[in-house]
């Protein structure tokens, strides 16, 4: 599957639908103070840059970045759409993310995600990308139902393609 990702729409309807199912997926992973996802406002915010993969009729994909303090980052909205998991959406989005970042100068992204098995491949594939387990970050304070990871940026180098808007 080729992705395209693109910056997020807010006026275009089906990206409100899709984070709503977001939003109910993670309903019965975790009680309502362990659950950390952003609502469609919050996204909105001068602080966040979201993208979204779209396959020409929906939306398969989304992934943000929230700004924490200077130089780092925290990943938020990171979904596939149930359908498409397996064909690569989260790995194309999670390394777009990753070079946007790094070509703005970014040095840290960290993460939040669940515990439970529902959120085991999120895990593995940060792993596979680089993040390792750290402590909480920002507000966030110990959980048993958080895992919180984080990825050290380098700065990108001369002549690396920057990512699209």
């Amino acid at each position: 599957m080729t992705i395209l990702i693109d910056r997020a729409d807010f006026t275009d309807p089906r990206l409100a639908v899709f984070l709503q199912s977001h939003l109910d997926d993670l309903a019965p992973t975790a009680p309502a103070e362990s659950r950390h996802a952003l609502d469609l406002t919050e996204l909105q915010g001068p602080q966040v840059r979201m993208w979204v993969v779209d396959d020409g009729e929906s939306i398969v994909g989304t992934a943000a970045l929230a700004a924490l303090e200077p130089a780092h980052e925290e990943l938020k909205s990171m979904r596939t759409d149930p359908r498409h998991r397996g064909r690569g959406v989260a790995k194309g989005l999670l390394e777009h993310v990753v070079a946007d970042a790094r070509s703005r100068g970014v040095s840290r992204i960290s993460l939040e995600t669940g515990t439970m098995d529902f959120f085991a491949p999120a895990r593995a594939l940060y792993a596979r990308a680089g993040f390792v387990v750290c402590g909480p970050f920002g507000s966030y304070g110990e959980d048993p139902n958080s895992t919180f990871m984080t990825l050290s940026l380098t700065p990108s180098t001369p002549g690396s393609a920057a990512p699209r808007e």
